[in-house]
Protein backbone atom coordinates (compact mmCIF):
# COMPACT_ATOMS: atom_id res chain seq x y z
CA UNK A 1 0.00 0.00 0.00
CA UNK A 2 2.58 2.36 0.61
CA UNK A 3 4.68 1.41 -2.46
CA UNK A 4 1.64 2.64 -4.42
CA UNK A 5 1.15 5.17 -2.65
CA UNK A 6 4.36 6.51 -3.02
CA UNK A 7 3.94 5.65 -6.64
CA UNK A 8 1.48 7.90 -7.27
CA UNK A 9 2.69 10.76 -5.72
CA UNK A 10 6.06 10.91 -7.07
CA UNK A 11 4.13 10.98 -10.16
CA UNK A 12 1.40 13.55 -9.20
CA UNK A 13 3.60 16.05 -7.72
CA UNK A 14 6.68 15.88 -9.11
CA UNK A 15 6.89 13.99 -12.32
CA UNK A 16 3.90 15.97 -13.70
CA UNK A 17 5.62 18.92 -14.03
CA UNK A 18 8.12 17.40 -17.37
CA UNK A 19 5.62 15.25 -18.33
CA UNK A 20 3.26 17.78 -19.31
CA UNK A 21 6.01 20.87 -19.97
CA UNK A 22 5.61 20.71 -23.60
CA UNK A 23 1.90 21.34 -23.23
CA UNK A 24 1.94 23.97 -20.40
CA UNK A 25 4.18 26.14 -22.42
CA UNK A 26 1.91 25.88 -25.93
CA UNK A 27 -1.50 26.39 -23.92
CA UNK A 28 -0.47 29.12 -21.53
CA UNK A 29 2.16 30.98 -23.51
CA UNK A 30 4.61 31.22 -20.49
CA UNK A 31 8.63 30.86 -20.75
CA UNK A 32 10.66 28.16 -19.00
CA UNK A 33 12.21 29.75 -16.76
CA UNK A 34 9.10 31.49 -15.20
CA UNK A 35 6.78 28.12 -15.14
CA UNK A 36 10.21 26.57 -13.82
CA UNK A 37 9.85 28.79 -10.88
CA UNK A 38 6.24 27.24 -9.94
CA UNK A 39 8.93 23.89 -9.66
CA UNK A 40 11.43 25.47 -7.49
CA UNK A 41 8.92 27.12 -4.88
CA UNK A 42 7.37 23.98 -4.38
CA UNK A 43 10.95 22.21 -3.92
CA UNK A 44 11.83 25.32 -1.47
CA UNK A 45 8.92 24.96 0.62
CA UNK A 46 9.14 21.24 0.94
CA UNK A 47 13.64 22.02 2.05
CA UNK A 48 12.38 24.57 4.54
CA UNK A 49 9.62 22.25 6.25
CA UNK A 50 11.26 18.66 5.62
CA UNK A 51 13.37 19.06 9.33
CA UNK A 52 9.79 19.68 10.93
CA UNK A 53 8.16 17.09 9.51
CA UNK A 54 11.01 14.76 10.84
CA UNK A 55 10.29 15.59 13.52
CA UNK A 56 6.83 15.28 14.03
CA UNK A 57 7.38 11.36 12.34
CA UNK A 58 10.02 11.34 15.84
CA UNK A 59 6.92 12.19 18.03
CA UNK A 60 4.71 9.63 16.09
CA UNK A 61 2.41 11.36 14.00
CA UNK A 62 4.01 9.69 10.55
CA UNK A 63 0.77 8.28 9.72
CA UNK A 64 -1.32 11.23 9.80
CA UNK A 65 1.65 13.26 7.89
CA UNK A 66 1.82 10.82 4.88
CA UNK A 67 -1.97 11.02 4.66
CA UNK A 68 -2.79 14.49 5.27
CA UNK A 69 -0.04 15.07 2.85
CA UNK A 70 -1.49 13.22 0.18
CA UNK A 71 -4.98 14.66 0.59
CA UNK A 72 -3.49 18.35 -0.01
CA UNK A 73 -1.54 17.27 -2.81
CA UNK A 74 -4.45 16.17 -4.61
CA UNK A 75 -6.71 19.40 -3.76
CA UNK A 76 -3.59 21.55 -4.89
CA UNK A 77 -3.39 19.92 -8.16
CA UNK A 78 -7.03 20.46 -8.79
CA UNK A 79 -6.33 23.67 -8.16
CA UNK A 80 -3.31 23.72 -10.25
CA UNK A 81 -5.58 22.89 -13.34
CA UNK A 82 -7.76 26.01 -12.91
CA UNK A 83 -4.84 28.44 -12.68
CA UNK A 84 -4.97 31.35 -15.33
CA UNK A 85 -1.68 33.52 -13.50
CA UNK A 86 1.57 32.87 -12.72
CA UNK A 87 0.98 34.70 -9.38
CA UNK A 88 -1.47 31.67 -9.01
CA UNK A 89 0.76 29.48 -10.36
CA UNK A 90 3.59 29.97 -8.15
CA UNK A 91 1.11 30.05 -4.77
CA UNK A 92 -0.43 26.72 -5.80
CA UNK A 93 3.22 25.48 -6.33
CA UNK A 94 4.23 26.80 -3.50
CA UNK A 95 1.20 24.57 -1.40
CA UNK A 96 2.21 21.49 -3.31
CA UNK A 97 5.60 22.19 -1.46
CA UNK A 98 4.22 21.15 1.91
CA UNK A 99 2.49 18.15 0.53
CA UNK A 100 5.71 17.09 -0.64
CA UNK A 101 7.42 17.22 2.47
CA UNK A 102 4.96 15.67 4.11
CA UNK A 103 4.44 12.65 2.05
CA UNK A 104 7.66 12.10 -0.23
CA UNK A 105 10.22 9.41 0.42
CA UNK A 106 11.86 11.33 3.62
CA UNK A 107 8.90 11.02 6.01
CA UNK A 108 8.15 7.62 4.21
CA UNK A 109 11.08 6.19 5.20
CA UNK A 110 11.92 7.94 8.53
CA UNK A 111 8.26 6.46 9.43
CA UNK A 112 9.31 2.80 8.22
CA UNK A 113 12.78 3.29 10.41
CA UNK A 114 11.24 4.25 13.08
CA UNK A 115 8.67 1.19 13.13
CA UNK A 116 11.25 -1.48 12.18
CA UNK A 117 14.62 -0.11 13.40
CA UNK A 118 17.23 -2.30 11.11
CA UNK A 119 14.72 -4.46 9.29
CA UNK A 120 13.82 -1.12 7.81
CA UNK A 121 16.24 -1.45 4.73
CA UNK A 122 14.40 -4.44 3.39
CA UNK A 123 11.45 -2.59 3.75
CA UNK A 124 11.99 0.86 2.22
CA UNK A 125 13.45 -1.19 -0.76
CA UNK A 126 9.97 -3.12 -1.21
CA UNK A 127 8.61 0.21 -1.35
CA UNK A 128 10.84 1.66 -3.92
CA UNK A 129 10.65 -1.48 -6.34
CA UNK A 130 7.18 0.00 -6.72
CA UNK A 131 7.15 3.21 -6.54
CA UNK A 132 10.88 3.57 -9.18
CA UNK A 133 7.62 3.17 -12.26
CA UNK A 134 6.40 6.88 -10.71
CA UNK A 135 7.69 8.50 -14.12
CA UNK A 136 7.12 5.60 -16.35
CA UNK A 137 3.37 6.45 -15.04
CA UNK A 138 3.74 10.18 -15.53
CA UNK A 139 5.26 10.71 -18.92
CA UNK A 140 3.03 8.48 -21.04
CA UNK A 141 -0.30 8.97 -18.75
CA UNK A 142 0.55 12.50 -18.87
CA UNK A 143 1.46 12.59 -22.35
CA UNK A 144 -1.97 10.59 -23.21
CA UNK A 145 -4.27 12.73 -21.44
CA UNK A 146 -2.79 15.96 -22.62
CA UNK A 147 -3.25 14.98 -26.32
CA UNK A 148 -6.83 13.92 -25.10
CA UNK A 149 -7.93 16.50 -22.75
CA UNK A 150 -5.68 19.20 -22.46
CA UNK A 151 -2.84 19.63 -19.29
CA UNK A 152 -5.55 20.84 -17.43
CA UNK A 153 -7.72 17.98 -17.94
CA UNK A 154 -4.54 15.58 -17.19
CA UNK A 155 -4.13 17.56 -13.84
CA UNK A 156 -7.32 16.70 -12.81
CA UNK A 157 -7.08 12.76 -13.81
CA UNK A 158 -3.53 12.99 -11.32
CA UNK A 159 -5.25 14.52 -8.28
CA UNK A 160 -8.21 11.77 -8.48
CA UNK A 161 -5.33 9.16 -8.42
CA UNK A 162 -3.93 11.53 -4.81
CA UNK A 163 -7.46 11.79 -3.62
CA UNK A 164 -9.32 8.14 -3.93
CA UNK A 165 -6.39 6.54 -4.12
CA UNK A 166 -3.39 7.52 -2.24
CA UNK A 167 -5.16 8.96 0.59
CA UNK A 168 -6.87 5.26 1.39
CA UNK A 169 -3.51 3.22 1.02
CA UNK A 170 -1.94 6.06 2.85
CA UNK A 171 -4.09 5.83 6.28
CA UNK A 172 -4.16 2.07 6.00
CA UNK A 173 -0.76 1.11 5.73
CA UNK A 174 -0.20 4.07 8.52
CA UNK A 175 -3.02 2.43 10.49
CA UNK A 176 -0.99 -1.16 10.19
CA UNK A 177 2.65 -0.23 10.43
CA UNK A 178 2.18 1.78 14.01
CA UNK A 179 0.89 -1.49 15.88
CA UNK A 180 3.60 -1.64 18.17
CA UNK A 181 5.10 1.63 17.07
CA UNK A 182 6.87 3.32 20.38
CA UNK A 183 5.18 5.86 21.87
CA UNK A 184 5.89 9.37 20.79
CA UNK A 185 8.43 11.50 22.25
CA UNK A 186 7.21 14.15 24.48
CA UNK A 187 7.50 18.09 24.23
CA UNK A 188 10.90 18.13 26.44
CA UNK A 189 12.44 15.22 24.10
CA UNK A 190 11.76 16.97 20.96
CA UNK A 191 13.34 20.29 23.00
CA UNK A 192 16.51 17.15 23.73
CA UNK A 193 15.62 16.36 19.84
CA UNK A 194 16.46 19.46 18.53
CA UNK A 195 19.80 20.29 20.68
CA UNK A 196 21.39 17.07 19.58
CA UNK A 197 20.41 18.15 16.50
CA UNK A 198 22.57 20.86 16.76
CA UNK A 199 25.03 18.52 17.72
CA UNK A 200 25.12 16.78 15.26
CA UNK A 201 25.11 19.26 12.09
CA UNK A 202 28.98 19.98 13.23
CA UNK A 203 29.86 16.97 12.34
CA UNK A 204 31.85 16.64 9.00
CA UNK A 205 29.98 13.67 8.08
CA UNK A 206 26.66 15.50 8.38
CA UNK A 207 27.73 17.98 5.47
CA UNK A 208 29.56 15.28 3.93
CA UNK A 209 26.00 13.40 3.41
CA UNK A 210 24.44 16.50 2.26
CA UNK A 211 26.33 17.62 0.06
CA UNK A 212 27.10 13.93 -1.49
CA UNK A 213 23.16 13.83 -2.14
CA UNK A 214 22.42 17.35 -2.77
CA UNK A 215 24.87 17.52 -5.76
CA UNK A 216 23.23 14.29 -7.11
CA UNK A 217 19.67 15.38 -6.30
CA UNK A 218 20.64 18.02 -8.64
CA UNK A 219 22.20 16.33 -11.17
CA UNK A 220 18.50 14.33 -12.02
CA UNK A 221 16.20 16.68 -11.61
CA UNK A 222 17.91 19.23 -13.57
CA UNK A 223 17.83 16.29 -16.33
CA UNK A 224 14.54 14.88 -15.63
CA UNK A 225 12.85 18.25 -15.05
CA UNK A 226 14.06 18.34 -19.36
CA UNK A 227 13.62 15.12 -20.85
CA UNK A 228 12.11 15.80 -23.57
CA UNK A 229 13.30 19.27 -24.43
CA UNK A 230 16.31 18.09 -23.95
CA UNK A 231 15.39 14.93 -25.80
CA UNK A 232 13.99 16.62 -28.76
CA UNK A 233 16.85 19.31 -29.19
CA UNK A 234 18.99 15.91 -29.62
CA UNK A 235 17.07 15.19 -32.73
CA UNK A 236 14.72 12.49 -31.04
CA UNK A 237 11.44 12.31 -32.21
CA UNK A 238 9.20 13.42 -29.82
CA UNK A 239 7.28 9.66 -29.39
CA UNK A 240 11.04 8.31 -28.78
CA UNK A 241 11.48 11.18 -26.17
CA UNK A 242 8.52 9.83 -24.36
CA UNK A 243 9.14 6.53 -24.64
CA UNK A 244 13.45 6.77 -23.34
CA UNK A 245 11.65 8.89 -20.34
CA UNK A 246 9.77 5.97 -19.57
CA UNK A 247 12.38 4.31 -19.56
CA UNK A 248 14.04 5.45 -16.50
CA UNK A 249 11.40 4.32 -14.32
CA UNK A 250 11.94 0.69 -14.56
CA UNK A 251 15.60 0.72 -14.39
CA UNK A 252 14.78 2.51 -11.16
CA UNK A 253 13.32 -0.88 -9.91
CA UNK A 254 16.22 -2.93 -11.42
CA UNK A 255 19.07 -0.51 -9.60
CA UNK A 256 17.01 -1.39 -6.48
CA UNK A 257 16.17 -5.37 -7.26
CA UNK A 258 20.09 -5.20 -7.72
CA UNK A 259 20.37 -3.56 -3.91
CA UNK A 260 17.70 -6.08 -3.08
CA UNK A 261 19.65 -9.60 -3.98
CA UNK A 262 23.20 -7.87 -2.99
CA UNK A 263 22.21 -6.06 0.34
CA UNK A 264 24.16 -8.04 2.60
CA UNK A 265 26.81 -8.89 0.43
CA UNK A 266 28.21 -4.95 -0.92
CA UNK A 267 28.84 -1.83 1.71
CA UNK A 268 26.05 0.55 1.60
CA UNK A 269 29.01 3.32 1.19
CA UNK A 270 30.47 1.26 -1.62
CA UNK A 271 27.62 1.47 -3.18
CA UNK A 272 26.77 4.82 -3.25
CA UNK A 273 30.22 5.71 -4.87
CA UNK A 274 28.95 3.19 -7.73
CA UNK A 275 26.02 5.02 -8.24
CA UNK A 276 26.98 8.56 -8.31
CA UNK A 277 29.84 6.94 -10.69
CA UNK A 278 26.69 5.32 -12.77
CA UNK A 279 25.47 9.18 -13.26
CA UNK A 280 28.78 10.81 -14.53
CA UNK A 281 28.75 8.02 -17.14
CA UNK A 282 25.16 8.94 -17.83
CA UNK A 283 25.67 12.43 -18.80
CA UNK A 284 28.34 11.24 -21.08
CA UNK A 285 26.87 8.59 -23.15
CA UNK A 286 23.74 11.45 -23.27
CA UNK A 287 26.17 13.83 -25.25
CA UNK A 288 26.42 11.20 -27.71
CA UNK A 289 22.65 10.96 -28.58
CA UNK A 290 23.43 13.41 -31.28
CA UNK A 291 25.73 10.67 -33.07
CA UNK A 292 23.60 7.97 -32.53
CA UNK A 293 19.68 8.83 -31.36
CA UNK A 294 19.17 5.44 -29.95
CA UNK A 295 22.30 6.11 -26.72
CA UNK A 296 19.03 8.52 -25.64
CA UNK A 297 18.07 5.09 -24.04
CA UNK A 298 20.65 3.43 -23.17
CA UNK A 299 21.09 7.12 -20.88
CA UNK A 300 17.68 6.62 -19.44
CA UNK A 301 19.29 2.95 -18.34
CA UNK A 302 21.98 4.22 -16.73
CA UNK A 303 20.69 7.50 -15.21
CA UNK A 304 17.53 5.56 -13.92
CA UNK A 305 19.41 2.87 -12.38
CA UNK A 306 21.79 5.11 -10.29
CA UNK A 307 19.45 7.12 -9.26
CA UNK A 308 17.02 4.78 -8.32
CA UNK A 309 20.13 3.14 -6.11
CA UNK A 310 20.43 6.23 -4.12
CA UNK A 311 17.16 7.20 -3.85
CA UNK A 312 17.18 4.55 -0.93
CA UNK A 313 21.07 4.02 -0.30
CA UNK A 314 20.32 7.91 1.21
CA UNK A 315 18.71 6.37 4.52
CA UNK A 316 20.40 3.45 5.15
CA UNK A 317 23.74 4.99 5.05
CA UNK A 318 22.94 8.03 7.11
CA UNK A 319 21.80 5.90 9.94
CA UNK A 320 24.59 3.98 9.29
CA UNK A 321 27.49 6.78 9.66
CA UNK A 322 25.08 9.04 11.99
CA UNK A 323 23.66 6.59 14.53
CA UNK A 324 19.19 5.64 14.55
CA UNK A 325 18.80 7.95 17.43
CA UNK A 326 16.02 10.59 16.27
CA UNK A 327 16.10 9.43 12.91
CA UNK A 328 13.51 11.80 11.96
CA UNK A 329 15.07 14.34 12.77
CA UNK A 330 18.17 13.89 11.27
CA UNK A 331 17.25 12.55 8.16
CA UNK A 332 15.00 15.68 7.42
CA UNK A 333 17.54 18.04 7.94
CA UNK A 334 20.11 16.21 6.13
CA UNK A 335 17.71 15.89 3.31
CA UNK A 336 16.77 19.53 3.28
CA UNK A 337 20.14 19.73 1.48
CA UNK A 338 19.37 17.42 -1.30
CA UNK A 339 15.98 19.49 -1.53
CA UNK A 340 17.01 22.91 -2.10
CA UNK A 341 19.49 22.09 -4.50
CA UNK A 342 16.51 20.03 -6.20
CA UNK A 343 14.60 23.26 -6.15
CA UNK A 344 16.82 25.46 -7.87
CA UNK A 345 17.69 22.47 -10.34
CA UNK A 346 14.86 23.19 -12.40
CA UNK A 347 15.39 27.36 -12.56
CA UNK A 348 19.31 26.60 -12.92
CA UNK A 349 18.99 24.10 -16.07
CA UNK A 350 16.28 26.82 -17.99
CA UNK A 351 18.82 29.42 -17.57
CA UNK A 352 21.93 26.71 -18.49
CA UNK A 353 19.32 26.07 -21.38
CA UNK A 354 19.23 30.01 -22.31
CA UNK A 355 22.65 30.28 -21.90
CA UNK A 356 24.08 27.68 -23.41
CA UNK A 357 21.99 25.54 -24.67
CA UNK A 358 21.66 21.54 -24.41
CA UNK A 359 25.73 20.66 -24.32
CA UNK A 360 25.81 23.22 -21.40
CA UNK A 361 23.47 21.88 -19.28
CA UNK A 362 24.84 18.15 -19.95
CA UNK A 363 28.38 19.71 -18.53
CA UNK A 364 26.92 21.24 -15.54
CA UNK A 365 25.19 17.51 -14.73
CA UNK A 366 28.33 15.96 -15.53
CA UNK A 367 30.15 18.13 -12.84
CA UNK A 368 27.71 18.02 -10.24
CA UNK A 369 27.85 14.04 -10.31
CA UNK A 370 31.43 14.04 -10.00
CA UNK A 371 31.60 16.48 -7.34
CA UNK A 372 29.15 14.48 -5.36
CA UNK A 373 31.51 11.40 -5.61
CA UNK A 374 34.15 13.61 -4.56
CA UNK A 375 32.40 14.30 -1.21
CA UNK A 376 31.57 10.27 -1.37
CA UNK A 377 34.74 9.45 -1.23
CA UNK A 378 35.54 11.60 1.80
CA UNK A 379 32.34 9.65 4.05
CA UNK A 380 33.47 7.26 6.55
CA UNK A 381 31.33 4.44 8.40
CA UNK A 382 32.59 5.17 11.64
CA UNK A 383 29.36 3.89 13.62
CA UNK A 384 27.57 0.25 13.94
CA UNK A 385 24.64 -1.07 12.10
Amino acid sequence: MLAIAETIGWASLFYIYGALLVWIEEDTGWDRTSLALGLTLALLVSALTVSFAGRLVDRGLGAELLTGGAALGGLALLALSQVNTLAGWYIIWAIIGLAMSASFYDMCFAFLTRRLGKQARPAIIRVTLVAGLASTLAFPMGAVLAQAYGWRGAMVAFAMLQIFVSVPLFYFSGKRLRRGERPAVSTSDDSTNKRGLRQIAKRPAFWLLAGTFGLASMNHTMLVTYFIPIFTGLGVLKVSAVAAASVVGPFQVIGRIVLLIKGGQVATLFSTRAALIGLTLASAILMSVGLQPAFVFVFAAVQGASIGMMSILRPILIAEVMGREHFGAVSGAIASVPLFATALAPIVGALLLNAGGIPTLLTAAMLLSLAALSLALLIRVTRPE
